[in-house]
């Protein structure tokens, strides 16, 4: 399979999963974190839905230095906002990538925070690591509905909420 081919194809499977966990969230338990250090609900959750974002980002742009274009996250009021953030953030990720030239998955693409550089990595390196960012965030926030005592959907397979344990 070619890595356009297998880069939409991941794309559309985490994003299933990833709609399932998001849409369990209570609209009452937004400002609520398991510890704090944590990011609330609302800081967690949005990152994860912006994420996909990421994909555009890195095909069109050379890097991202966080001292020049500080990290803004979104607010929203409940879940029916967020799952419109996510629709939104997915259908940029995944319309871009579709128009993706393949020819540039090569190039270097540069995270730093001013002369600090955080990451450099390809671009296909990028978006790989984008979709990892994505699974590894929504762990933490099954991990958040577990201690709410929220039922947990399945990622690759039934959940032990699913199959009644």
């Amino acid at each position: 399979m070619d890595t356009l081919k297998s880069l939409l194809q991941e794309m559309e499977q985490e994003a299933q999963t990833t709609e399932k966990m998001l849409s369990r969230i209570p609209d009452d338990k937004y400002q609520w974190k398991p510890h704090p250090k944590s990011m609330t609900i609302e800081q967690l959750s949005t990152h994860i839905a912006e994420l996909p974002t990421w994909v555009s980002l890195t095909l069109h742009t050379d890097g991202l230095d966080f001292a020049t274009v500080p990290y803004e996250p979104k607010k929203v009021s409940g879940t029916a906002e967020l799952m419109k953030l996510f629709e939104d953030s997915l259908a940029d990720g995944y319309s871009n990538l579709q128009k993706a030239d393949v020819s540039t998955f090569d190039k270097i693409w540069t995270l730093r925070n001013g002369e600090q550089i955080l990451n450099q990595r390809s671009k296909a390196d990028v978006i790989r690591m984008t979709y990892c960012q994505i699974v590894h965030h929504r762990a933490q926030l099954g991990v958040y509905l577990r201690l709410l005592d929220i039922p947990i959907p399945g990622s690759y397979g039934p959940s032990a909420d699913e199959q009644g344990f």
